[in-house]
């Protein structure tokens, strides 16, 4: 049996009104020995409830709870059992609970008599931080952090009964008639109207805290352990107690939006995910009017607001074009890769008289004095976004409107603590994106490689095969007939071509992309690189008999500004591929047409093979293989289209595919300047 809900969570779910607190493991210490105290002091026989969060922390104040439990009957001992400790009724009531439950998290102690009370209700906080520290050094152990209540008000005490009183029942419901006993005593039992009754006819307990001590003092005519430890610990420590806590708000404040950003960037590390989280967290955190974070570099002019956190009645900056270069501030923050911080931007004429030269004051004045007055800032913080001196990007506070609101030095620690996060963050989502263009890159040349090796593979052993066994039987048969020598010599003549060819496409694809290739730019005529390529295809494809070509190219079309060499290569190589994958009673088809943009469109269409959707733009590879490498039904390297798109591109025009799909024929078209598009 175990029971998940702490009693601080159900205590404040009862009493709303309370604010629990943090506190350290020395703090509740001393304050729980100070309640023992007082029962120990005390002629009172008040109601004792203490949870141990295991039984070994019990063990070290067994001692005192046996001399609590002389005293009175009521006495109830709570803890998470580790060898010896179970449920029993030797020295005072005793409950083991499952170390699940959630009271091994929590540290409680109620004390509830006739004439006084007090409850301490805490819950341990995650101290996950402290357990390489504590491994080191003991002392560490103190700073453990709880958060929860401690207090004299009745009848949240008589809250705290209840619930504790739940719990002990519900490990040992055999105590049924004690715990009853206990309730009708101390009137836990009693609805809200008889609890306030009771308690003021019991007590004037509605003096504070420390008047409640000293009266308890001056009217016993003794010192009261409990309260002279009480305001000797407060009085003592109160301001190093306020310090601790501010420091430790701070650094909870700090750690929780570093964890946020961190969070963020363990689920991605897309910039503008982490940007949008980082700016409602800081602008929440910092009570800012408006909370700006954008990326730009030193040299930008402008920066476009996509992310920003507005406060109540505040002018928004989303998609507004925010001024860079004339912004002194910006620049300042450039210069000196420090922040920036105006708390009252009406003295905006002191700040630009000390920091910038005469000359320069009135045009950097109009442009923030404009800013200022368009977006109502009243003070104006700039942090840089940093990593190894480059600026990558600003984080902006403004407050708005007749109010100042002048940040602490911690708050600006803060920030740029958080700058500094998002600064590692944005550098390391930078990398990413460049790691993954490398590795899109890598898998490219992998399977340029691959295919490299599958074309090598197949297109040059194929030949250089058939190339040594031709020469071998010309060699070894001396008395080989004459047709067949001549078969012999064709067939060798006909691979060392192919090779040769493959080598060529291979040496042209690599001067194109090396940029070594020297253009000749002219005006030609179309239909005269077009007959030349046809020329080129008849005379290579003697022997094979070719579709029906048909050419519907007008000698009126004005001519085009390209390199001729290089547009007829294209052109051989777009009709070359149409002829090899259409039968030979199909059709080729040649068009021409200029369009509005200064540019001629030709067309090669034929009814062959087709080519999928979604190979359309893959056929532009290098290396690509419509049928795969080691399976084609026809020769060629895959560089042709390769090589086409690198000659149009370097023309200033642009090459693309269509198809309906297999066996539906396909269409490339290539656009190249014309005479009226040049300079």
């Amino acid at each position: 049996m175990t029971i998940p809900k702490s009693v601080l969570a159900e205590l404040v779910l009862e009493v709303p009104q309370i604010k629990p607190q943090i506190y350290f493991k020395s703090s509740l210490t001393a304050l729980s020995h100070a309640m023992e105290d007082q029962v120990l002091a005390s002629l009172d026989k008040p109601l004792v409830i203490a949870t141990f969060q295991k039984e070994r922390f019990y063990r070290q104040e067994a001692h005192r709870y046996r001399r609590i439990a002389n005293l009175t009957s009521q006495v109830y001992v709570l803890a998470a059992s580790e060898t010896e400790f179970k449920n029993a009724s030797e020295y005072h009531e005793t409950v083991a609970f499952n170390a699940k439950d959630a009271l091994s998290k929590e540290w409680n102690l109620l004390v509830l008599g006739q004439e006084y009370s007090s409850c301490l209700i805490c819950n341990e906080c995650d101290n996950s931080g402290l357990v390489d520290e504590t491994s080191q050094f003991s002392g560490m152990d103190q700073a453990r952090q709880f958060e929860g209540i401690w207090t004299f008000d009745r009848q949240v005490c008589l809250q705290s009964a209840t619930l504790l009183l739940a719990r002990i029942l519900k490990y040992r419901p055999e105590l049924k008639e004690k715990v009853q006993r206990a309730r009708e005593i101390y009137g836990i039992n009693l609805d809200l109207r008889k609890r306030k009754k009771s308690a003021q006819s019991k007590s004037s307990y509605n003096r504070t805290n420390f008047q409640k001590a000293s009266a308890v003092v001056e009217n016993n005519n003794f010192n009261d352990p409990f309260a002279e430890r009480l305001v000797t610990y407060l009085q003592v420590s109160q301001y190093k107690l306020i310090k601790a806590y501010r420091s430790i708000a701070a650094q909870e404040k700090k750690h929780r939006l570093i964890n946020i950003i961190s969070s963020v960037m363990r689920r991605s590390l897309d910039p503008d995910e982490i940007i949008k989280v980082a700016v409602q967290e800081l602008g929440e955190a910092l009570l800012a009017s408006r909370c700006l974070i954008y990326q730009c570099r030193p040299a930008d002019t402008i920066a476009t607001i996509t992310h920003e956190y507005l406060g109540l009645s505040v002018k928004s900056l989303l998609n507004q074009v925010w001024p860079l270069k004339e912004n002194s501030l910006f620049q300042k923050v450039v210069q000196t890769q420090g922040r920036v911080y105006i708390e009252d931007t009406s003295l905006l004429s002191e700040y630009l008289v000390s920091e910038t030269s005469v000359t320069e004051k009135s045009q950097e004045k109009n442009c923030l004095e404009d800013l200022i007055s368009q977006w109502e800032i009243s003070s104006w913080l700039m942090i840089p976004l940093l990593y190894q001196g480059r600026l990558l990007g600003m984080v902006e506070l403004h407050n708005c409107g007749s109010c100042l609101h002048n940040w602490s030095e911690e708050q600006i620690d803060l920030v740029e603590a958080i700058a500094t996060q998002l600064s590692m963050t944005l550098i390391q989502a930078e990398t990413y994106t460049h790691l993954e263009e490398l590795n899109q890159q890598l898998e490219a040349l992998d399977r340029t490689r691959s295919n490299l090796i599958a074309i090598t593979g197949h297109e040059l052993r194929t030949p250089l095969s058939t190339i040594q066994v031709c020469l071998e039987s010309l060699s070894q048969e001396p008395d080989m007939p004459e047709e067949l020598r001549q078969v012999m010599l064709e067939t060798a003549l006909a691979d060392a071509n192919r090779m040769r060819n493959l080598v060529q496409d291979f040496l042209t694809l690599s001067h194109l992309e090396s940029g070594r290739v020297q253009w000749n730019v002219e005006y030609l005529p179309l239909l005269e690189c077009v007959d030349l390529a046809l020329s080129s295809i008849r005379a290579h494809k003697l022997e094979q008999e070719l579709p029906n070509i048909t050419t519907l190219v007008s000698a009126e079309l004005p001519l085009v500004l390209a390199d001729g060499e290089w547009l007829v290569e294209v052109l051989s190589k777009l009709l070359d591929n149409a002829c090899k994958f259409t039968q030979a009673e199909g059709r080729v088809i040649i068009r021409a047409t200029s369009n509005s943009e200064n540019m001629l469109k030709v067309t090669i269409s034929d009814t062959g093979r087709g080519i999928e959707p979604n190979r359309l733009e893959a056929v532009f590879d290098r290396f690509y293989q419509e049928e795969g490498a080691l399976r084609r039904s026809v020769g060629g390297t895959g560089l042709g289209l390769a090589i086409c798109r690198q000659i149009i591109s370097r023309l200033g025009g642009k090459i693309w595919a269509e198809s309906a799909g297999k066996d539906r024929g396909s269409q490339f078209h290539f656009t190249i300047p014309i005479v009226g598009n040049s300079h």
